[in-house]
Formats: structure tokens, C-alpha cells, sequence
């Protein structure tokens, strides 16, 4: 299996904290600590140019989140400075390859502000949701917002509240149709609690309010990033939860509790810990099947299970197209029929 690697002169003035493709992956947005953001358009020599950078928060952005297309050019961002933003790109005029000329121009259509603390994650819920985005805070509540007009972005309303009892550092939407809302909600609490680093919630329609389904107690480090796979027909669903290592859970329901709550069985098919130090993110392909991890040993570890559900190594990719100086002897070589 091969990669290109191609080295993007971002020039942020400060550490990238978040980078994001829209639906298609012809743009890109990356977020930093200078309070900035700046989109990146692919042309047609699959070159990126930078279209758009301008200031954003005034605190450092954690992340930058892009829309569904069937609602338009929009993103979310949040910070540091306890808010987050809705961005929706403006075109001046009716002339084509603005953009190609650098001329994006982007709009803050509305600011969150209910947080207290620094917000940690923003979300756009799966596109049969509606135009809704979750954000999760340090002061340990996750919040949903939905348009209450989606012609008319500056009006978000708050719908929900939902109390984790710890610190929260990222949420991910389960993307499936044929199940209620669900989110996964991530804490990089260092205290020892008994609530679990990772912590499930679904929706539940006849009661109105979100509930706790289930907890990862087996996860006692702090976690960087959650992210659900794209479901494609499975039974199951996976969750990828980045900390010290990278774990893939599978959560199967079973059946409803008296309650209506869903039952989980939780299973762990596969650990790895060959970054050899703190994994950040985690993010699934579009299927599904191949999970990207990257981590502060400076690479990108791509992962996928083969026929018998064994998931392996199957690319190990660095920013500067060299090879890892002491690759993992775990890791085994790439093999084009997984």
C-alpha cells in the first residue's frame, strides 16, 4: 500500500491544534493557538492553496468542524475563550474562481456562550439529525444546539444539557440511521473517579432527555479523542478512543433495558501502543474500515482488521516522508489483501 506525502507550508503562528476536511476532502480547514483559522482549497494540479485565514476567538482554537454540504459552506469552531462559533462562507460575487484568487470570505453567523470553561469539541450532528452540533466543555457538560431556522444561522437554540460529572475533552456522534442519537463523550480528567474516561449517551424520544447507556471504565487514562465509525451494515458499532494507546471497542446492543435505554455489550477487539506516547486523534475512513491515529511520535498509524476480525498495522505514515527511526517490530509490513 503506498502514500504520497506532501508537506503544506501552513504558517500559523502558533501549535495546530485541529485539521478538517469537508464532506468531499477538496477542503480543508486547519485551527491553531493564534486564534486563527484558515481554509485550504485543492486545485486541480491536487495542489492546496489557502483561500481564507482570519481570526477567530480570542483564546486558543481547539477545534474546527465542517457541516454537511446539503446545509452549505459552513463551520463550527471553539476555543479557549469559553465560546463556540458558526462560520458561513460568504461569495462576494458572481465571478468564477474567487477562491482561487484568495478571496473567501467568511461570516460568524452566531456565538455560543453558555460555557463557563474553555470548550474542548464541536460537532455537526449526522446529517438526518438536522442542522444540530454538540459541544462539550472543561466544566463537564455537553451541550446540543439546533437551528432553530436552518435559512437563518444566527439563531441557535439550546435543546440539551448533559451532565458528565467530569471534565469532557471530545465528543463524536454514532453516524448510524438506524439507531437513536447517540453520542460518545471523551474526559482527560486526571482525578480518579469511578464515572469512566469515556462515557455513552443516547436520546431517548418518548422521555425527551439524554441518558447515560454506558461507561468505559476499563479506560483510566486521560482520553484525547472519540470517534464512532461509520456503521455500513454492521450490527455493531465501533468506537475508536485515543489516550496513552489506541482502542477500538465495539458496543452491541442486546435489547432495552425497563427503562427503554438501549442495552451494550462492550467488547475491546484491539489495543495498540506503538505510538509509544500520547495519542490525540483518532478518525475513522468513510466505510469505515481503515482507522488513522496520530500521536505526539510525530506519525499517522493506519489500521485495519484483515478476514478473522485481527486488526493490524497496515501503514505507518511520518510528516517529513521518512521512515520511523525504530519502528514498532509489532507492526508488521503492509499487505495489500487485508
Amino acid at each position: 500500500m503506498q502514500f504520497v506525502s506532501r508537506t503544506l507550508q501552513a504558517e500559523h503562528k502558533d501549535i495546530i491544534h485541529d485539521v478538517s476536511f469537508d464532506f468531499h476532502g477538496k477542503r480543508m480547514a486547519t485551527c491553531s493557538s493564534d486564534q486563527s483559522v484558515k481554509v485550504w482549497d485543492l486545485d486541480e494540479n491536487k495542489d492546496w492553496h489557502c483561500t481564507a485565514n482570519w481570526k477567530t476567538h480570542c483564546g486558543s482554537v481547539w477545534r474546527v468542524e465542517w457541516a454537511h454540504p446539503e446545509f452549505g459552506q459552513l463551520l463550527a469552531t471553539c476555543s479557549f475563550d469559553r465560546t463556540a462559533a458558526i462560520w458561513e462562507e460568504q461569495v462576494r460575487d458572481s465571478k468564477p474562481s474567487h477562491r482561487e484568487q484568495g478571496q473567501s470570505h467568511w461570516v460568524k453567523k452566531a456565538s455560543l456562550v453558555d460555557s463557563r470553561t474553555s470548550v474542548t469539541d464541536v460537532k455537526f450532528a449526522p446529517v438526518h439529525h438536522g442542522l444540530m452540533i454538540a459541544t462539550c466543555s472543561a466544566d463537564g457538560i455537553v451541550r446540543i444546539y439546533e437551528a432553530i431556522d436552518v435559512m437563518n444561522l444566527s439563531q441557535w437554540s439550546l435543546t440539551h444539557e448533559i451532565p458528565c460529572k467530569t471534565a469532557c475533552s471530545s465528543i463524536s456522534w454514532n453516524p448510524s440511521r438506524m439507531h437513536p442519537a447517540m453520542i460518545a463523550v471523551g474526559s482527560d480528567d486526571t482525578a480518579v473517579s469511578t464515572i469512566g474516561q469515556v462515557q455513552v449517551f443516547e436520546y431517548s424520544d418518548s422521555q425527551r432527555k439524554w441518558n447515560r447507556i454506558e461507561r468505559l471504565t476499563t479506560i483510566s487514562e486521560p482520553v484525547h479523542d472519540v470517534s464512532f465509525a461509520p456503521i455500513m451494515g454492521r450490527s455493531y458499532h465501533l468506537l475508536a478512543v485515543a489516550s496513552k494507546d489506541v482502542r477500538i471497542v465495539s458496543l452491541t446492543p442486546t435489547g432495552h433495558e425497563q427503562s427503554g435505554h438501549t442495552k451494550l455489550e462492550l467488547r475491546q477487539p484491539a489495543q495498540f501502543d506503538e505510538h509509544t506516547t500520547q495519542v490525540w486523534r483518532v478518525q475513522w475512513n468513510v466505510t469505515g474500515t481503515v482507522l488513522a491515529s496520530s500521536g505526539d511520535d510525530g506519525c499517522v498509524r493506519l489500521w485495519k482488521a484483515n478476514y478473522l476480525e485481527n486488526w493490524k498495522c497496515i501503514a505507518v505514515l511520518q510528516g517529513n516522508s521518512v521512515p520511523p527511526a525504530n519502528p514498532s517490530t509489532s507492526t508488521p509490513t503492509p499487505n495489500p489483501h487485508w
